[in-house]
């Protein structure tokens, strides 16, 4: 009787503990999935206010405007938690490219750029730039974690019983 006692206590103890690990694995994941969301909500609010600065732009060279605006509301996508780092990449790609197209346009246009309302919206695509990088930081930091502990034994066992694979960093 006491040899059954202790299979099965020694049975439940295995299950607790792949449970446990199985909830750090999902936790891991779960925070490297949040901080990409979050990225994706900074990109989007940089979006915006590149928009705006776009609008503001517009009023100064509309022709020239028009296609950017175009360009930029037809390529913008989410970043979500199922992103994958080249998603991001390539959104700050489009963000680089029209705010090259918007400095040139101010080149030609100098007294947009002592418009308090475009230094204003300059200031906050700058500084959704510095929250996205700080956020990618949070993520590459999150997937290391992740990374880490799917190489470990037993780790890796239930990463794989669970579909849980390693994730790319952002570069």
């Amino acid at each position: 009787m006491t040899t059954l006692a202790l299979s099965i206590a020694g049975i439940a103890l295995i299950c607790l503990w792949t449970i446990s690990m199985q909830r750090s694995l999902a936790a891991l994941d779960e925070n490297a999935g949040s901080a990409m969301s979050q990225i994706g909500v900074q990109l989007s609010g940089r979006f915006d206010a590149l928009m705006m600065l776009l609008y503001l732009t517009r009023d100064h060279a509309s022709c020239e405007c028009e296609m950017l605006i175009e360009t930029v509301s037809s390529r913008r996508r989410m970043i979500t938690a199922k992103s994958e780092p080249d998603d991001v990449l390539q959104q700050e790609g489009i963000i680089a490219e029209a705010l090259n197209s918007i400095e040139q346009l101010t080149a030609k246009y100098p007294e947009l750029k002592s418009d308090p309302n475009y230094i204003e919206m300059t200031g906050a695509v700058d500084a959704f730039e510095k929250m996205i990088r700080t956020s990618c930081l949070v993520y590459n930091d999150s997937v290391k974690k992740l990374n880490e502990r799917i190489q470990m034994f037993p780790f890796m066992i239930i990463a794989g019983i669970y579909g849980l694979r390693k994730k790319d960093y952002l570069k």
